[in-house]
């Protein structure tokens, strides 16, 4: 007797949950996907996931909806079973959802790590966190030198972030700014990609994490998966890195999947040591201990330098900060805010009496936030906010938090200061240790 097919709702927010659908699910005829859901970003819902990328069960593509109406889609689509496919959320949010799936009478699941991993022909480093915000850029940057130091080709493959026209952004590769001004690429998506382009490496992103490796395959020695959020990498990495938050410490026992990092990493890296707390710092080294035994606990810290600290010097300064880190990041301040004090401001201006449009609910949705400004730009409307935004609030100096470079984006009418941010090994040498047990001395000596 053939078994029923199941009905499957994929819950996601453009990114995980198409990665896990093209490798768990698109070929199997015993399932079928009747809808992704979608939230956290702004704009994903009312999409389809394109026949093209589908596969030949789906010709006609996959609906995308919001996952504010999960019960009447459950309930009306006769759906068996929910998937959670998102990251950088609570515990006690995950089984929120699970309890109105189960509700409302569907199953609910976790997909296991390992499932949803694909394996590479050459060396993968990934580096992951237990929260939106803790230093995954920068250290992969410190990494990509490192490996570069030595002769090797590194390509950094990011975590996805197609917000756009799926089928177009199947597999993209960025090289230069050229590649993201063609590409139409998102305020998120400069602040992963351009620190990567400014140190001469190319990243792919995109949807098809299969064909993506492939390619970043033919001209890379080495593979850094840039993980995005708090997510699992796509790829079995050869050295897992997982960066914790002394700023947050108890988070990487609270969130999903940034405790299964936790608990999987070949590395602990706690980074931004040289701003938080000793007893924050040993609490994450216990919770490693007792957790991750097997993993090498390693302190960093990520010294913030702003490049004109004199325009900021005793003025009103309005601090910009990476949107997600502030958003489901849930954070309160970043880097632009700790150069803005250190460079001795007068005043740090509140932005939110002059947020209008999208901005201001921003606000209202993360609360965090307030008092500086995150750098949200999901489309040409909400840059356009975010301008109007700058523009309102009466300031003498914009402070650049967020990792891109904002006046190419955004036309400021004040002066404007960046703030950069690097990894620094407390103890020098460490990372390189383990890097060289995963990069065999044959491909070194190769290069």
């Amino acid at each position: 007797m053939q078994s029923p097919v199941r009905r499957v709702v994929i819950l996601g927010a453009a990114g995980r949950d198409f990665h896990d659908f093209n490798t768990v699910y698109r070929d199997k005829p015993d399932h079928r996907i009747v809808a992704f859901t979608a939230t956290q970003i702004p704009g994903i819902a009312g999409r389809r996931y394109p026949a093209s990328l589908a596969g030949a069960l789906y010709p006609d593509g996959i609906p995308i909806v919001a996952e504010d109406g999960l019960e009447d889609l459950i309930r009306g689509e006769k759906v068996d079973l929910c998937v959670f496919s998102y990251s950088d959320v609570a515990h006690v949010q995950v089984m929120h959802l699970a309890s109105r799936a189960i509700a409302a009478g569907a199953d609910f699941l976790l997909l296991g790590a390992d499932r949803t991993m694909l394996k590479s022909k050459v060396p993968v480093i990934a580096v992951t966190a237990v929260r939106t915000g803790a230093g995954k850029s920068q250290t992969t940057r410190y990494l990509s030198r490192m490996l570069k130091e030595q002769g090797l080709r590194v390509v950094a493959i990011r975590h996805p972030m197609p917000y756009g026209d799926l089928a177009a952004q199947a597999c993209q590769r960025f090289a230069t700014y050229d590649d993201l001004d063609r590409e139409k690429c998102t305020i998120e998506e400069r602040e992963e990609y351009e620190p990567h382009l400014d140190n001469g490496f190319v990243v792919y992103a995109g949807v098809d994490y299969g064909q993506i490796l492939k390619r970043a395959e033919a001209e890379a020695d080495v593979i850094l998966w840039d993980g995005g959020n708090n997510d699992l990498p796509f790829y079995v990495p050869d050295l897992h890195i997982c960066i914790a938050d002394p700023h947050r410490p108890g988070h990487e026992t609270a969130y999903h999947p940034g405790e299964a990092n936790f608990r999987r990493a070949d590395v602990i890296l706690i980074n931004k040591c040289d701003t938080a707390d000793e007893g924050n710092i040993h609490a994450i080294e216990t919770a490693a201990a007792k957790l991750n035994p097997k993993a090498r606990c390693l302190r960093a810290n990520s010294p913030v330098v702003c490049e004109h600290p004199e325009l900021v010097l005793g003025k009103r300064a309005l601090v910009v900060e990476d949107g997600p880190t502030l958003t489901h990041g849930g954070m309160s301040f970043g880097a632009g805010l700790v150069a803005a004090k250190k460079a001795g401001a007068a005043a740090i201006v509140d932005p939110l009496p002059y947020a209008v449009g999208s901005i201001a609910a921003t606000f209202r949705k993360y609360p965090n936030a307030t008092g500086i400004l995150p750098a949200m730009g999901y489309d040409d409307a909400q840059v356009a906010e975010l301008a109007e935004t700058i523009a309102r609030t009466p300031c003498d100096v914009v402070v650049i938090g967020t990792p891109i470079d904002l006046t190419r984006v955004v036309r400021l009418a004040r002066p404007s200061v960046r703030v950069q941010y690097e990894l620094q090994e407390v103890v020098p040498g460490r990372l390189a240790e383990e890097v060289a047990r995963v990069v065999p001395a044959s491909v070194r000596a190769s290069r």
